[in-house]
């Protein structure tokens, strides 16, 4: 899976954001808000990987246990899909 619009990844005040660049500056959506877990993940969709590579790289970040990363892992995800930025390659 692979995020499908170029986002770019914007930190402001402590705050993460991702804010699209594909969309015209009078169109433009609101920015998701990322946590430190989301960003990690956000970053490794910028590239084709699956759900098992994303569950991987936030067991060796932060050393917990792969039944806490897959729920995260699975949360994020589906937020991802419900808004229609994800695509299966």
């Amino acid at each position: 899976m692979k995020l499908k619009n170029d986002y770019l990844i914007r930190e402001f005040n402590g705050t993460i954001y991702a804010v699209s660049a594909e969309a015209p500056a009078d169109k433009k959506n609101d920015p998701i808000v990322l946590n430190a877990t989301g960003r990690i993940l956000w970053q490794l969709l910028l590239s084709n990987t699956d759900e098992a590579k994303l569950v991987d790289a936030l067991c060796a970040e932060y050393d917990i246990k792969r039944e806490a990363a897959e729920a995260d892992t699975k949360k994020f995800i589906s937020e991802l899909s419900d808004a229609g930025l994800l695509t299966e390659l």
